[in-house]
Protein backbone atom coordinates (compact mmCIF):
# COMPACT_ATOMS: atom_id res chain seq x y z
CA UNK A 1 0.00 0.00 0.00
CA UNK A 2 1.17 3.53 -0.74
CA UNK A 3 3.83 2.43 -3.25
CA UNK A 4 1.86 3.30 -6.41
CA UNK A 5 2.59 6.25 -8.68
CA UNK A 6 0.09 8.44 -6.81
CA UNK A 7 1.69 7.90 -3.40
CA UNK A 8 2.63 11.22 -1.83
CA UNK A 9 1.31 13.25 -4.76
CA UNK A 10 -0.92 16.28 -4.25
CA UNK A 11 -4.17 16.78 -6.14
CA UNK A 12 -5.18 20.35 -7.01
CA UNK A 13 -8.59 21.36 -8.35
CA UNK A 14 -8.95 24.32 -10.70
CA UNK A 15 -11.80 26.33 -12.13
CA UNK A 16 -11.01 27.14 -15.75
CA UNK A 17 -12.76 29.65 -18.01
CA UNK A 18 -12.52 29.04 -21.75
CA UNK A 19 -14.08 30.28 -24.98
CA UNK A 20 -14.64 28.82 -28.43
CA UNK A 21 -16.23 29.29 -31.81
CA UNK A 22 -18.58 26.33 -32.03
CA UNK A 23 -18.74 26.03 -35.82
CA UNK A 24 -16.37 23.05 -36.06
CA UNK A 25 -17.57 21.16 -33.01
CA UNK A 26 -20.32 18.73 -32.16
CA UNK A 27 -20.99 20.70 -28.99
CA UNK A 28 -18.78 21.34 -26.00
CA UNK A 29 -19.03 17.84 -24.49
CA UNK A 30 -16.46 15.23 -25.43
CA UNK A 31 -17.43 12.67 -28.05
CA UNK A 32 -16.14 9.26 -27.00
CA UNK A 33 -15.38 6.31 -29.22
CA UNK A 34 -14.45 6.14 -32.89
CA UNK A 35 -16.98 8.70 -34.13
CA UNK A 36 -15.79 11.40 -36.52
CA UNK A 37 -17.59 14.10 -34.55
CA UNK A 38 -15.57 15.90 -31.89
CA UNK A 39 -16.36 18.19 -28.97
CA UNK A 40 -14.45 21.10 -27.43
CA UNK A 41 -13.80 18.94 -24.37
CA UNK A 42 -11.85 16.45 -26.52
CA UNK A 43 -9.29 19.13 -27.40
CA UNK A 44 -9.10 20.46 -23.83
CA UNK A 45 -8.41 17.02 -22.41
CA UNK A 46 -5.90 16.26 -25.15
CA UNK A 47 -4.01 19.43 -24.20
CA UNK A 48 -4.22 18.46 -20.52
CA UNK A 49 -2.42 15.18 -21.25
CA UNK A 50 0.75 17.24 -21.59
CA UNK A 51 0.46 18.26 -17.94
CA UNK A 52 1.66 14.74 -17.02
CA UNK A 53 -0.88 14.33 -14.24
CA UNK A 54 -0.63 11.08 -12.28
CA UNK A 55 -4.37 10.61 -12.87
CA UNK A 56 -5.78 11.49 -16.32
CA UNK A 57 -7.33 14.97 -16.36
CA UNK A 58 -11.07 15.17 -17.01
CA UNK A 59 -12.89 18.45 -17.57
CA UNK A 60 -16.26 18.72 -15.80
CA UNK A 61 -18.12 21.23 -17.95
CA UNK A 62 -20.37 23.82 -16.33
CA UNK A 63 -22.70 24.50 -19.26
CA UNK A 64 -23.44 22.23 -22.19
CA UNK A 65 -23.82 23.81 -25.60
CA UNK A 66 -25.18 22.29 -28.80
CA UNK A 67 -23.23 21.67 -32.00
CA UNK A 68 -22.44 25.01 -33.63
CA UNK A 69 -23.12 27.11 -30.50
CA UNK A 70 -20.33 29.46 -29.38
CA UNK A 71 -19.09 30.53 -25.95
CA UNK A 72 -17.62 33.86 -24.94
CA UNK A 73 -16.96 32.28 -21.57
CA UNK A 74 -17.76 28.75 -20.46
CA UNK A 75 -16.30 27.11 -17.36
CA UNK A 76 -15.13 23.72 -16.11
CA UNK A 77 -13.32 22.22 -13.17
CA UNK A 78 -10.46 19.76 -13.40
CA UNK A 79 -8.06 17.97 -11.09
CA UNK A 80 -4.32 17.83 -11.70
CA UNK A 81 -2.29 15.42 -9.59
CA UNK A 82 1.44 15.95 -9.96
CA UNK A 83 4.05 13.44 -8.87
CA UNK A 84 5.40 13.37 -5.34
CA UNK A 85 7.61 16.34 -4.56
CA UNK A 86 6.21 18.50 -7.37
CA UNK A 87 4.15 21.51 -6.25
CA UNK A 88 0.76 22.23 -7.86
CA UNK A 89 0.77 24.36 -10.98
CA UNK A 90 0.00 28.00 -10.43
CA UNK A 91 -3.23 29.09 -12.20
CA UNK A 92 -1.15 31.23 -14.56
CA UNK A 93 1.14 28.35 -15.55
CA UNK A 94 -1.84 26.04 -16.02
CA UNK A 95 -3.54 28.55 -18.32
CA UNK A 96 -0.41 29.04 -20.38
CA UNK A 97 0.29 25.31 -20.63
CA UNK A 98 -3.21 24.46 -21.82
CA UNK A 99 -3.15 27.21 -24.45
CA UNK A 100 0.29 26.13 -25.63
CA UNK A 101 -0.86 22.57 -26.24
CA UNK A 102 -4.36 23.24 -27.61
CA UNK A 103 -4.47 21.98 -31.19
CA UNK A 104 -7.53 23.88 -32.40
CA UNK A 105 -7.34 27.64 -33.08
CA UNK A 106 -11.03 28.17 -32.25
CA UNK A 107 -10.51 27.34 -28.53
CA UNK A 108 -8.79 29.52 -25.94
CA UNK A 109 -8.37 29.13 -22.19
CA UNK A 110 -9.03 32.51 -20.60
CA UNK A 111 -8.11 32.09 -16.95
CA UNK A 112 -7.78 29.54 -14.16
CA UNK A 113 -8.28 29.65 -10.39
CA UNK A 114 -7.51 27.24 -7.53
CA UNK A 115 -10.71 26.09 -5.82
CA UNK A 116 -11.67 23.75 -2.98
CA UNK A 117 -11.49 20.02 -3.66
CA UNK A 118 -15.29 19.74 -3.40
CA UNK A 119 -16.03 22.60 -5.82
CA UNK A 120 -18.24 21.59 -8.77
CA UNK A 121 -18.33 23.76 -11.89
CA UNK A 122 -21.83 22.70 -12.88
CA UNK A 123 -23.65 22.64 -9.56
CA UNK A 124 -21.94 25.66 -7.96
CA UNK A 125 -22.88 28.08 -10.75
CA UNK A 126 -25.29 30.77 -9.57
CA UNK A 127 -25.97 32.41 -12.93
CA UNK A 128 -25.69 31.61 -16.63
CA UNK A 129 -26.30 34.14 -19.39
CA UNK A 130 -26.85 33.39 -23.06
CA UNK A 131 -27.09 35.91 -25.87
CA UNK A 132 -28.56 35.32 -29.31
CA UNK A 133 -27.68 37.51 -32.31
CA UNK A 134 -30.13 38.29 -35.12
CA UNK A 135 -29.90 40.43 -38.24
CA UNK A 136 -32.72 41.84 -40.37
CA UNK A 137 -32.57 43.51 -43.78
CA UNK A 138 -30.55 40.69 -45.32
CA UNK A 139 -32.10 38.93 -48.36
CA UNK A 140 -30.38 35.66 -47.44
CA UNK A 141 -27.38 34.21 -45.61
CA UNK A 142 -25.28 34.34 -48.78
CA UNK A 143 -25.75 38.14 -48.78
CA UNK A 144 -24.24 38.47 -45.31
CA UNK A 145 -20.59 39.20 -44.59
CA UNK A 146 -18.59 35.97 -44.48
CA UNK A 147 -17.35 37.05 -41.06
CA UNK A 148 -20.91 37.06 -39.67
CA UNK A 149 -22.49 34.03 -41.38
CA UNK A 150 -21.78 31.62 -38.55
CA UNK A 151 -22.33 34.18 -35.80
CA UNK A 152 -25.92 35.37 -36.24
CA UNK A 153 -29.31 34.32 -37.65
CA UNK A 154 -30.05 36.24 -40.86
CA UNK A 155 -33.81 36.71 -41.03
CA UNK A 156 -35.54 37.28 -44.37
CA UNK A 157 -37.37 40.30 -43.00
CA UNK A 158 -36.79 44.04 -43.00
CA UNK A 159 -37.74 44.61 -39.38
CA UNK A 160 -39.04 43.08 -36.16
CA UNK A 161 -41.86 44.12 -33.86
CA UNK A 162 -39.55 44.54 -30.89
CA UNK A 163 -42.28 45.89 -28.61
CA UNK A 164 -44.30 42.71 -29.15
CA UNK A 165 -41.20 40.58 -28.54
CA UNK A 166 -40.49 42.40 -25.29
CA UNK A 167 -44.10 41.92 -24.20
CA UNK A 168 -43.90 38.20 -25.00
CA UNK A 169 -40.60 37.89 -23.11
CA UNK A 170 -42.31 39.18 -19.96
CA UNK A 171 -44.48 36.05 -19.94
CA UNK A 172 -41.32 33.91 -19.70
CA UNK A 173 -39.83 35.74 -16.72
CA UNK A 174 -40.04 34.18 -13.29
CA UNK A 175 -40.39 30.58 -12.13
CA UNK A 176 -42.30 28.32 -14.52
CA UNK A 177 -42.53 24.79 -15.76
CA UNK A 178 -40.73 25.09 -19.11
CA UNK A 179 -41.80 21.67 -20.39
CA UNK A 180 -43.05 23.31 -23.59
CA UNK A 181 -39.49 24.43 -24.33
CA UNK A 182 -37.71 21.14 -23.75
CA UNK A 183 -37.42 18.06 -25.93
CA UNK A 184 -40.02 15.33 -25.61
CA UNK A 185 -38.63 12.40 -23.68
CA UNK A 186 -35.93 14.47 -21.98
CA UNK A 187 -34.55 12.67 -18.90
CA UNK A 188 -34.45 15.90 -16.87
CA UNK A 189 -35.87 15.27 -13.40
CA UNK A 190 -37.56 18.68 -13.35
CA UNK A 191 -38.48 21.17 -16.05
CA UNK A 192 -39.07 24.01 -13.55
CA UNK A 193 -36.65 26.88 -14.04
CA UNK A 194 -36.45 30.53 -12.98
CA UNK A 195 -35.75 32.95 -15.81
CA UNK A 196 -34.32 36.13 -14.28
CA UNK A 197 -33.87 38.16 -17.44
CA UNK A 198 -35.13 38.04 -21.02
CA UNK A 199 -34.35 41.10 -23.11
CA UNK A 200 -34.51 42.17 -26.76
CA UNK A 201 -32.44 45.15 -27.86
CA UNK A 202 -30.98 46.68 -31.04
CA UNK A 203 -27.25 46.20 -31.58
CA UNK A 204 -25.16 49.19 -32.72
CA UNK A 205 -24.00 47.12 -35.66
CA UNK A 206 -21.14 44.91 -36.68
CA UNK A 207 -17.60 46.11 -37.42
CA UNK A 208 -17.27 43.02 -39.64
CA UNK A 209 -19.74 44.39 -42.21
CA UNK A 210 -18.80 46.90 -44.92
CA UNK A 211 -20.26 50.40 -44.39
CA UNK A 212 -22.32 50.28 -47.61
CA UNK A 213 -23.89 47.02 -46.43
CA UNK A 214 -24.42 48.02 -42.81
CA UNK A 215 -26.86 50.77 -43.81
CA UNK A 216 -29.50 48.19 -44.77
CA UNK A 217 -28.78 45.79 -41.92
CA UNK A 218 -30.01 45.92 -38.34
CA UNK A 219 -28.49 43.64 -35.73
CA UNK A 220 -30.42 42.57 -32.62
CA UNK A 221 -29.45 40.87 -29.39
CA UNK A 222 -31.59 38.66 -27.17
CA UNK A 223 -30.27 37.86 -23.68
CA UNK A 224 -31.48 35.25 -21.21
CA UNK A 225 -30.25 34.77 -17.64
CA UNK A 226 -31.03 31.94 -15.24
CA UNK A 227 -29.22 29.77 -12.75
CA UNK A 228 -29.76 26.86 -15.12
CA UNK A 229 -31.52 26.07 -18.37
CA UNK A 230 -32.99 22.97 -19.94
CA UNK A 231 -30.41 21.58 -22.33
CA UNK A 232 -30.32 19.17 -25.17
CA UNK A 233 -29.94 15.87 -23.33
CA UNK A 234 -29.32 13.28 -26.03
CA UNK A 235 -26.56 13.17 -28.65
CA UNK A 236 -28.00 11.60 -31.77
CA UNK A 237 -27.55 11.93 -35.54
CA UNK A 238 -29.91 14.01 -37.61
CA UNK A 239 -30.22 17.37 -39.30
CA UNK A 240 -32.48 20.36 -39.31
CA UNK A 241 -35.22 19.71 -41.83
CA UNK A 242 -35.90 23.16 -43.16
CA UNK A 243 -34.46 26.53 -43.96
CA UNK A 244 -33.35 28.68 -41.06
CA UNK A 245 -33.60 32.12 -42.57
CA UNK A 246 -37.20 32.38 -43.78
CA UNK A 247 -40.42 33.17 -41.98
CA UNK A 248 -41.40 29.54 -41.45
CA UNK A 249 -40.47 27.45 -38.42
CA UNK A 250 -37.36 25.34 -38.28
CA UNK A 251 -38.34 21.69 -38.18
CA UNK A 252 -36.02 19.37 -36.36
CA UNK A 253 -35.76 15.73 -35.37
CA UNK A 254 -33.52 15.87 -32.32
CA UNK A 255 -33.60 17.68 -28.98
CA UNK A 256 -32.34 21.23 -28.56
CA UNK A 257 -31.84 23.70 -25.76
CA UNK A 258 -34.49 25.75 -24.01
CA UNK A 259 -32.76 28.99 -25.07
CA UNK A 260 -32.96 28.21 -28.79
CA UNK A 261 -36.62 27.30 -28.48
CA UNK A 262 -37.45 30.50 -26.57
CA UNK A 263 -35.54 32.53 -29.14
CA UNK A 264 -37.44 30.97 -32.03
CA UNK A 265 -40.79 31.70 -30.39
CA UNK A 266 -39.86 35.32 -29.68
CA UNK A 267 -38.67 35.76 -33.27
CA UNK A 268 -42.02 34.35 -34.46
CA UNK A 269 -43.68 37.10 -32.41
CA UNK A 270 -41.40 39.71 -33.92
CA UNK A 271 -42.32 38.50 -37.40
CA UNK A 272 -46.06 38.49 -36.65
CA UNK A 273 -46.46 34.71 -36.78
CA UNK A 274 -47.38 34.57 -33.06
CA UNK A 275 -48.84 37.04 -30.58
CA UNK A 276 -47.46 37.72 -27.10
CA UNK A 277 -50.58 36.11 -25.63
CA UNK A 278 -49.93 32.93 -27.59
CA UNK A 279 -46.46 32.71 -26.01
CA UNK A 280 -48.15 32.67 -22.60
CA UNK A 281 -50.47 29.91 -23.81
CA UNK A 282 -47.52 27.88 -25.14
CA UNK A 283 -45.73 28.17 -21.80
CA UNK A 284 -48.80 27.17 -19.81
CA UNK A 285 -49.68 24.20 -22.03
CA UNK A 286 -46.44 22.44 -20.95
CA UNK A 287 -46.55 20.33 -24.09
CA UNK A 288 -43.15 19.72 -25.76
CA UNK A 289 -44.97 18.20 -28.73
CA UNK A 290 -47.23 21.20 -29.44
CA UNK A 291 -47.22 22.51 -32.99
CA UNK A 292 -45.44 25.74 -32.05
CA UNK A 293 -42.74 23.88 -30.17
CA UNK A 294 -41.22 22.62 -33.42
CA UNK A 295 -39.64 26.06 -33.82
CA UNK A 296 -35.96 26.19 -32.98
CA UNK A 297 -33.42 28.92 -33.69
CA UNK A 298 -30.23 27.94 -35.56
CA UNK A 299 -27.27 27.08 -33.38
CA UNK A 300 -24.83 29.51 -34.95
CA UNK A 301 -26.51 32.64 -33.55
CA UNK A 302 -26.23 31.52 -29.92
CA UNK A 303 -23.41 32.41 -27.50
CA UNK A 304 -22.91 31.37 -23.89
CA UNK A 305 -21.94 34.78 -22.52
CA UNK A 306 -21.03 34.08 -18.90
CA UNK A 307 -21.10 31.64 -15.98
CA UNK A 308 -20.96 33.15 -12.49
CA UNK A 309 -20.14 31.64 -9.09
CA UNK A 310 -21.08 33.00 -5.70
CA UNK A 311 -18.00 33.83 -3.66
CA UNK A 312 -15.73 33.43 -6.65
CA UNK A 313 -16.80 36.37 -8.78
CA UNK A 314 -16.57 36.08 -12.53
CA UNK A 315 -14.05 36.58 -15.27
CA UNK A 316 -14.73 40.30 -15.51
CA UNK A 317 -13.95 40.76 -11.83
CA UNK A 318 -11.19 39.53 -9.61
CA UNK A 319 -12.24 36.06 -8.38
CA UNK A 320 -11.11 35.03 -4.97
CA UNK A 321 -8.65 32.17 -5.06
CA UNK A 322 -10.27 29.58 -2.81
CA UNK A 323 -7.58 27.30 -1.49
Amino acid sequence: MGSGPAAGSVRARYLVYFQYLGTDFNGVAAVRGAQRAVGVQNYLEEAAERLKSVVPVKFVISSRTDAGVHALSNAAHLDVQRRSGQPPFSPEVLTQALNTHLKHPAIRVLQAFRVHSNFHARYAATSRTYLYRLVTGCPGPDQLSVFERNRCWALQADNLDVAAMQEAAQHLLGTHDFSAFQSAGSPSTSSVRTLRRASVSPDPGSPLVLPEESRRLQFWTLEFESQSFLYRQVLCPGAILGVGTGLGPLWQSRPWSQVRRMTAVLVAVGLGALTPTEVKVILECRDPLGRHQTRVAPAHGLFLKSVLYGGLGDLAGNPACAQ
